[in-house]
């Protein structure tokens, strides 16, 4: 038997464990900057201090429930749009593909669009009391936004019933508030990689992607024969994405009854805060 200590030392060793990497703060700080310079140009300082902070929370909703299921995910990543009605195209937050299990999904999925969704009212309410209402001719030629049932009830119960002549000019704050709704219900569309496709796959697991492939093409047939062109690139985005969920790493773990009906009153707002036509 040979002792030799050379023999010993030659033995292969264990790998270390992994350092748990970092996320890169430089590259989401700079797009945050730029994004609140992008809708102060549209919309002045209220604007974009109401807006960012949905946008804000929103994001951080999905990134504290990813830090709490200890799920890869990357700071949010604004992107910023200047030459547009509202100044930007939201913000992402880049996540590992089949980590989690279906409850980490369920909850991170759903947690940003409410944590969006709880200032977007808000500010929708402060800033309705701040609209004053004018004649709808003094509106003539300027842009003209969609009437989501949300926020045309929340007009309601601030202003009552106008007459057809009359229209709300909207205080910088309001118009925030309603880009928050507006994007809230964006996000919940049960397709794919969005918050409500997230959700939807949570609750139904491979049944989703029937739900989210009929979507889909009925959205595709919306944009061809309805003419709702301006909806094109999104169509195109979601095409590219692909309308069906990956798995989880355990899609075994039961949802709950709870979280169950949590997920479908969530995905009925869509009809409450979308519109076809935001801007006209």
């Amino acid at each position: 038997m040979n002792d030799s200590p050379l023999e010993f030392i030659d033995q292969p060793q264990p790998a270390p464990p992994p350092r748990p990497s970092r996320p890169r703060i430089a590259l989401p700080i700079i797009l945050f900057a730029i994004t609140c310079y992008s809708t102060y140009l549209v919309g002045g300082p209220l604007f974009s201090l109401a807006l960012m902070t949905i946008l804000l929370a929103h994001e951080l909703g999905h990134f504290l429930q990813a830090l709490r299921y200890h799920v890869p995910a990357s700071l949010p990543y604004f992107i910023p749009l200047p030459q547009s009605p509202i100044g930007t195209m939201g913000a992402v937050i880049v996540m590992q593909p089949g980590m989690g299990n279906r409850r980490s999904l369920f909850d991170i999925g759903i947690t940003g669009p409410l944590a969006g969704l709880v200032p977007a009212l808000i500010f929708s309410i402060v800033g309705l009391h701040w609209s004053e209402v004018v004649p709808t001719a003094a509106h003539h030629g300027q842009l003209t936004l969609g009437e989501p049932l949300a926020f045309k009830l929340l007009g309601y119960l601030v202003f009552g019933p106008l007459p057809d002549s009359a229209t709300i000019a909207l205080h910088p704050v309001a118009y925030a508030g309603w880009v928050g709704i507006f994007i809230t219900a964006l996000n919940l569309f049960p397709i794919g990689q969005l918050d409500g496709g997230h959700v939807l796959y949570a609750i139904l697991l491979k049944r989703a992607h029937v739900v989210a492939q009929g979507l889909l093409t009925a959205a595709m047939f919306a944009v061809i024969f309805w003419g709702y062109y301006g909806w094109t690139l999104m169509i195109l985005l979601l095409m590219w994405m692909g309308p069906i969920h990956p798995p989880t790493a355990n899609d075994d773990v039961p949802l709950g009854t709870a979280r169950t009906i949590l997920g479908w009153l969530t995905l009925a707002f869509v009809p409450l805060g979308f519109t076809p036509v935001p801007f006209s």
